[in-house]
């Protein structure tokens, strides 16, 4: 294709400048055309058919003197600087005419390919006036996005001729992870108390820090009564504890291909984020110190421990951006690194594929290392589709065989558990919905019992 006809088909894709003729115009051009054929055949000249055409599109043109000049517009984008990952958002375009015409628009606005794209959007604005157009999109893929173009069309009352524009309205925007969970813990902490539908058990008596004096009830520990305060008052009062703050809690996250494996929204990376950032502000609301460790092949981003709910912002901003490399993880590496970097006794939250993990011997000797040390804790998306296989009813020879592969692989994966478990190595499978209410409920059980 030459360099004259890729223009004119730009123009017509909303790519480029231009001036060109309108639905309504080649609509009303193709009817005369065709009547004055017909008419050519009761003796009407040529002459005057191909005159009539030409005076009609001539005539045509007076439409562009109604059409306010592209100087006469002006445009501004309204949208947020950080978007999570598939929620919907709003978009507005602010659009000013300064000019004595009304005119109707259509637009295309220049969003990367993985957002929702709700286009062409139309409308009208008034002479001398401003008008303000949303529309709705969502981002599907999680990165830093530069937002360049506004491609615009619009054209008089009379609607001949469009005019088009190529508008720089130069935005970045950020795509995070769906903080969903995260805001709901914020919100209330008490619906991630639960684990196989039983209630995290109470703080061991007299350990961790003082939090307050109340009443007596029903269930407190005896040895907990305060015995001033009950003089004083006259009534049976209890101390209550909460764990110790200032605990270290280390979150490793598994970047490696296997984390790529789809599930029913996005991946295992994505559920695996959006866990962690939980898990992070259920640390840090508590006072505690978070870093953070994204690692495949080798460390690809590495977030100090500091605590305070400020911490929040600065993991996310660090992490918001990984994605799955095309690599096997390296554990021994991130271990070995870890091993260097964090000297502090630490909870060390590892969230991997555990199967993967578990063929893995050689990172079996670090974890000895680092256990005389920190804590360790993996944390894995169960295999949906293993556990469908091994629960369905095997009606012929071909499901009794995939049923019976499915639960020889559980069993494997029960088996080197057990294995890695006698070690003082904890695992634990959830389903990818629920990961990160499992795996809160898990590090406040952790604090509770003061196992760290």
């Amino acid at each position: 294709m030459i360099k004259s006809s890729k223009s004119w088909w730009g123009r017509f894709l909303f790519q480029d400048k231009g001036i060109l003729p309108s639905k309504r115009l080649l609509f009303v051009y193709g009817i005369l055309s065709v009547v004055l054929l017909l008419f050519s055949f009761w003796g009407i000249s040529w002459t005057f058919v191909f005159g009539i055409n030409t005076l009609i599109l001539l005539f045509s043109f007076i439409d562009l003197f109604f059409t306010p000049k592209r100087k006469q517009i002006q445009f501004q984008r309204i949208i947020q600087e950080e978007l999570e990952r598939g929620l919907p958002y709003e978009m507005m375009i602010e659009i000013k005419n300064s000019s004595n015409y009304a005119f109707t628009y259509s637009f295309v606005d220049g969003l990367p390919l993985s957002f929702q794209r709700p286009f062409p959007v139309r409308g009208k604005v008034e002479r001398g006036s401003v008008s303000q157009v949303a529309y709705e999109t969502k981002a599907s893929v999680r990165g830093k996005y530069e937002l360049k173009h506004l491609y615009f069309r619009y054209r008089s009352t009379w609607g001949l001729w469009e005019k088009q524009m190529l508008v720089d309205l130069e935005k970045t925007i950020k795509v995070i992870p769906d903080l969903t969970e995260t805001r709901a813990f914020l919100e209330d902490a008490q619906k991630f108390l639960l684990y196989d539908g039983e209630k995290i058990r109470k703080y061991q008596s007299g350990m961790g820090d003082f939090a307050q004096i109340r009443n007596y009830v029903v269930g407190d520990d005896p040895r907990k009564i305060n015995w001033r305060q009950t003089a004083k008052l006259n009534e049976l009062m209890t101390n209550e504890y909460e764990p110790e703050h200032g605990k270290y809690i280390t979150i490793l996250l598994d970047c490696g291909r296997i984390m790529g494996a789809e599930l029913e929204t996005g991946n295992k990376l994505e559920k695996t984020l959006e866990a962690s950032l939980t898990v992070a502000a259920a640390a840090l609301k508590k006072g505690d110190y978070v870093s953070v460790l994204a690692f495949s092949k080798s460390v690809k981003k590495y977030i100090p421990p500091a605590k305070g709910m400020d911490h929040l912002q600065t993991i996310l901003h660090a992490i918001y951006d990984l994605h799955v490399d095309a690599f096997e993880s390296n554990y021994g590496t991130v271990f070995s690194f870890l091993d260097t970097m964090q000297k502090k006794r630490s909870l060390i939250l590892l969230f991997s594929d555990i199967r993967t993990f578990l063929h893995e011997e050689s990172a079996l000797m670090y974890l000895k290392r680092l256990r005389r040390r920190h804590l360790f804790f993996m944390i894995g998306i169960e295999d949906q589709q293993l556990v469908e296989k091994a629960r369905m009813q095997p009606t012929y020879a071909d499901l009794a065989m995939e049923k019976s592969i499915a639960q020889q692989e559980i069993l494997f994966i029960q088996r080197e558990k057990n294995k890695w478990e006698s070690q003082g190595l904890q695992m634990m499978e959830a389903q990818g919905e629920y990961l990160a209410t499992a795996a809160v409920s898990h590090y406040i059980d952790i604090m509770n019992r003061h196992l760290l």
